[in-house]
């Protein structure tokens, strides 16, 4: 940190207490120490460098699969290797109990919940003329519906501590929309909605609601994409490249952490200037 000279500091004491206040929120930054971080879909990818970020930062972790285990449970030992805590929780986000019965686990290990990163998502691309009604809900259920399932289960004990942070993965195609992607365009796109009005009601309760709209970021999904179409799509982005989970997990403990604490009903894009609102 680059510090102003001492003569600076000293010439007003209201810059000087300003500055000091910033050295601390910037110490306090990702300190999210004793904190229960809920991240659902943390087996891989953008959600398991969630897991991994909140718990370098001091958050005690709880990690969701729905098919992986043994993805999760090595994310599990990643984060006890770090001298962290977690436990491992199967649960279907698109099914109402099956979230409860996540919460409650939570609740049972660690006796509260903080944060619930809404990670978990799926694509099924395909143009609408072909798409079925199977592949329209699918997509709506899992992307979309998971973040009331888990509001639902997660929200009530953040309520009782009159603290909370809830931060949902969105993407660029919500903001964008794209050629196969109808059903995933609208899940992404709703979760802005969902957010605010999220963030609205529970202000008053001191639980902040934001997403975090990644663009192209090398993931698994990512892998799927055809190389000749990888490689336009890189052309597009400004800075050149794809982005990395890592860094979408940053943003997402910035959003949670003491830094973030007057961010709600906000919305960060990331896409190296692939998409500039």
């Amino acid at each position: 940190i680059r510090r102003p000279p001492r003569s600076t500091l000293s010439s007003s004491s209201a810059a000087s207490d300003v500055y000091k206040r910033q050295i601390i929120m910037i110490e306090m930054m990702y300190d999210v120490k004793d904190r229960v971080a809920v991240v659902t879909g943390s087996s891989r990818g953008i959600g398991k460098q969630c897991a991994l970020a909140f718990a370098e930062a001091g958050a005690k972790m709880v990690l969701n699969y729905v098919s992986n285990k043994e993805a999760a449970e090595i994310t599990a030992e990643e984060i006890e290797g770090l001298g962290g805590e977690a436990i491992v929780v199967q649960a279907d986000v698109k099914d109402f109990e099956s979230c409860l019965a996540l919460g409650e686990e939570a609740i049972a290990k660690f006796g509260k919940i903080d944060f619930l990163v809404n990670n978990a998502g799926i694509n099924r691309d395909i143009t609408f003329s072909r798409m079925s009604q199977e592949e329209w809900q699918e997509v709506i259920d899992t992307n979309l519906g998971a973040l009331f399932n888990m509001s639902k289960a997660c929200v009530p004990h953040m309520r009782d501590n009159n603290f909370g942070s809830i931060v949902s993965i969105s993407s660029i195609i919500g903001e964008t929309g794209n050629i196969g992607q109808s059903n995933y365009a609208a899940t992404k796109s709703g979760m802005y909605g969902f957010t605010k009005s999220l963030a609205r009601e529970l202000a008053k309760d001191n639980i902040r609601v934001n997403t975090v709209s990644p663009g192209f970021v090398e993931t698994d999904m990512l892998a799927t994409v055809p190389a000749d179409l990888l490689a336009g799509i890189k052309d597009e982005i400004p800075l050149g490249r794809f982005g990395y989970p890592d860094e979408v997990a940053l943003a997402v403990l910035y959003l949670c952490s003491t830094a973030g604490s007057w961010i709600t009903g906000s919305n960060i894009s990331m896409n190296g200037g692939h998409n500039m609102l």
